[in-house]
């Protein structure tokens, strides 16, 4: 009896003691799994990070769609004319170089947003000092006319304007000896009235008023053979651009 008493107790005590050490064995064995899956998912700063690049890779695209379609307004025109007006400085013989005011004429052929084929038409208007003579004529009115054309390239393109280069080629005719009064223009000095041949170079910043209006400014570059000579002439053309059309 005695015996069964002290078995009685012996279980009373070790049942708790068995219960305690199973939980702390579970929650032992859960600390892992927990502290594992805590460090699988990233920190919040680094959530709200990738949030905010997404939002701004999103916001870039839209800017870029947006920047894309613009271009296309303007640019995707198929034909291009233009007209305005410019001055060149020009050798008309051996006077000195003299300023010529000139009216500015053409249409462009685009075959996509970049490529086109201009022709162009021109007049100069000039009154060189020749120097005092027998004559009596000391600044002869004298004009040159020009008809070209060439290859034109955007190279640069924005919604508001836009770079281009062009080349041209093709036929020109000076008219020197209209007010010499029948001496003749080669006895003022001048080169003698005839045609020749005429080529341009020319960089074309154009600014749009909207898709198809623009202003342009066109720095440039005329070569003629007048005379039998080689005139290396400066200036610049400017006016008003109008497309129409639909590529």
């Amino acid at each position: 009896m005695y015996s069964f008493r002290r078995l009685a107790l012996l279980l009373a005590f070790c049942v708790p003691a068995m219960h305690a050490v199973v939980a702390q064995s579970s929650s032992s064995s859960s600390d892992p799994a927990s502290s594992t899956q805590d460090q699988a998912q990233p920190p919040v700063s680094a959530q709200l990070q990738q949030q905010q690049m997404s939002v701004q890779a999103r916001i870039k695209a839209r800017r870029a769609q947006r920047r894309a379609a613009a271009i296309r307004e303007v640019y995707t025109h198929l034909y291009e004319g233009y007209f305005g007006a410019g001055y060149l400085r020009f050798t008309p013989g051996s006077p000195q170089r003299v300023t010529e005011y000139n009216w500015n004429v053409g249409f462009t052929r685009y075959y996509n947003e970049r490529l086109g084929v201009t022709i162009d038409g021109r007049g100069y208007y000039g009154t060189p000092f020749v120097g005092l003579n027998q004559y009596g004529l000391t600044k002869p009115a004298i004009s040159e006319y020009a008809g070209m054309i060439g290859p034109t390239y955007r190279f640069y393109l924005q919604p508001k304007y836009s770079i281009s280069g062009r080349v041209m080629g093709g036929y020109a005719y000076g008219n020197f000896s209209a007010d010499t009064n029948g001496f003749g223009s080669v006895a003022l000095g001048l080169y003698p009235d005839g045609s020749t041949f005429a080529a341009d170079a020319s960089v074309i910043v154009e600014y749009n008023l909207a898709p198809n209006i623009g202003l342009r400014v066109a720095p440039e570059g005329l070569l003629t053979g007048f005379g039998s000579t080689l005139q290396k002439s400066l200036g610049f053309t400017g006016g008003l651009v109008y497309r129409f059309g639909k590529q």
